[in-house]
């Protein structure tokens, strides 16, 4: 079980502070973010920014007694029918093969620098492949494969995965549509030594108690892969359409345990710990980002909400260590 350093507010100070508070309640510190396309396409080697970025915040939450992942996201994680938006901002595509070196070369160096235990090389395939142009899931699948190979050919020992969105695989992201499965993903995809699960079923089901009890062994199927799940949540507050509450929340939360257990999970992360202070961060933002400003598991002060218990409930139980 685990969460990442997202703070709720842009400072280093909320960064330490908020690993200092749910290093206690975890085994796993994830870094989930877009490959540094800005930096690497001016030329900063990747070394350097891993140096200046990374290092010392993986260091210290090793020193946590933390094990550490980290997903590299290769397309853009709030509009999955996007490029990147560095990529964009630049002229840049995915398609091109030297963007892809760039990312290859990244992941080579996040194995060297940081040693994760997991590395995920593509996160919501199945999503990529339901909604953007044909060019970039071959763009994201061409990708992942060279990152994969060089890995190998380099002797890493991160445990390399991809993810998939379980909404859509449900048909229930947008959408009313039927069932349509990971069987796609598990072809393209056959490096893969896990499956990683996103899912954010506040999007789909008005009730925790509304989700099927097969909603994470459907989406596993026949297939013998152990299961992560990556990221995910529910909010605790009504926004948009959306009608929520604390409650809900932590009914959530007791509902996530079951499904991890139904799959017999061998990872669960919650990507916030803390909502996002949404006036603390620069504008422009994306349009949908309040949409999971409210995931956390405490307000932005750090207080806990009830969801929290029933973690540290989880928590408390035996795991798979």
């Amino acid at each position: 079980m685990g969460f990442s350093p997202n703070p709720p507010r842009p400072t280093v100070a909320a960064v330490v502070e908020g690993i200092d508070r749910w290093s206690t309640r975890a085994d796993i510190g994830f870094i989930h973010e877009d490959v540094p396309w800005a930096d690497l396409l001016a030329g900063i080697a990747p070394a350097a920014i891993l140096t200046r970025d990374k290092v010392e915040l993986v260091a210290y939450m090793r020193a946590k007694g933390l094990r550490f992942a980290m997903m590299l996201d290769l397309t853009n994680g709030l509009a999955r029918d996007s490029e990147a938006p560095a990529l964009v901002a630049a002229g840049r595509s995915l398609a091109e093969p030297a963007v892809q070196a760039l990312a290859r070369d990244y992941g080579l160096a996040v194995e060297a620098m940081l040693a994760p235990d997991w590395l995920g090389l593509a996160a919501e395939t199945n999503l990529v492949r339901q909604i953007a142009p044909p060019a970039l899931y071959q763009a994201l699948k061409a990708t992942a494969a060279a990152t994969e190979a060089a890995l190998a050919a380099a002797g890493a020992r991160a445990m390399r995965f991809v993810s998939v969105q379980v909404e859509a695989a449900w048909g229930r992201l947008g959408t009313t549509g039927p069932f349509a499965g990971i069987a796609a993903d598990l072809a393209d995809f056959p490096f893969t030594r896990a499956l990683g699960f996103s899912s954010y079923p506040y999007f789909a089901y008005a009730d925790p108690a509304d989700i099927p009890a097969d909603y994470f062994t459907r989406v596993r199927a026949t297939s013998s892969l152990p299961v992560i799940v990556t990221e995910g949540g529910w909010t605790s507050a009504s926004v948009a359409a959306i009608a929520s509450s604390p409650a809900k929340q932590a009914a959530y939360v007791t509902r996530l345990g079951e499904l991890c257990a139904s799959v017999s999970a061998i990872g669960c992360i919650q990507l916030q710990y803390a909502d996002i202070d949404l006036a603390a961060f620069p504008m422009p933002q994306p349009a949908n980002l309040p949409l999971f400003a409210q995931i956390g598991l405490t307000d932005t002060s750090f207080t806990a909400k009830p969801a929290l218990a029933v973690w540290d409930g989880l928590f408390a139980r035996a795991r798979v260590s």
